[in-house]
């Protein structure tokens, strides 16, 4: 059996990218949830057409992970004209949800809002890094380049997201 990409080349990167693939996999994480909490993870050896699928979903979310996606540049948030110091210590009353959006207050007068609720409550590990970023740093003033790196990484939370779920729809194939 020969692997070949749909670009008839074939690089170690294509392994890890389909591995990748496999473990953002929701159905993979549950159907494996004991075994990943005692072992390392097992990878199935896939259908041609199916790891090349993988493969494209796990480039993606590498490129994505890394930063390196351009698209996490397109403006999600807004931020209110004001001082950006956080004061607020970020607890669930300075919070609102509306429409499936968060509108945080990080002091009296300003508030970053438009932050998608499935970016603020995704989960990596044990942590939320919508909210974690932000709670490591209060008692700071966040810098335009502050905000636009916050900015790329709620893009990628919502865009892991949605590739993840592509990914449940390839594997129920």
């Amino acid at each position: 059996m020969t692997l070949v990409s749909p670009t008839n080349a074939f690089a170690p990167i294509d392994i890890l990218d389909y591995i990748y693939a496999v473990l953002h996999s929701h159905a993979y994480r549950e159907k494996y949830k004991e075994f990943l909490k005692i072992d390392f993870p097992r990878v199935a050896f896939p259908e041609i057409k199916t790891f090349w699928q993988l493969v494209e979903m796990g480039a993606k979310l590498r490129q994505i992970h890394l930063l390196e996606d351009e698209s996490l540049n397109e403006r999600i948030i807004e931020i209110d004209d004001g001082n950006p110091h956080i004061t607020n210590k970020l607890n669930q009353k300075d919070f609102i949800v509306a429409n499936e959006k968060v509108t945080l207050q990080i002091n009296p007068e300003v508030a970053i809002s438009n932050i998608p609720l499935i970016a603020w409550e995704f989960y990596i590990g044990g942590y939320q890094p919508a909210q974690k970023w932000l709670k490591d740093r209060v008692g700071r003033e966040l810098s335009r380049s502050d905000l636009k790196h916050y900015n790329r990484i709620i893009n990628a939370l919502v865009k892991t997201d949605a590739i993840m779920k592509e990914i449940d729809t390839i594997f129920e194939d």
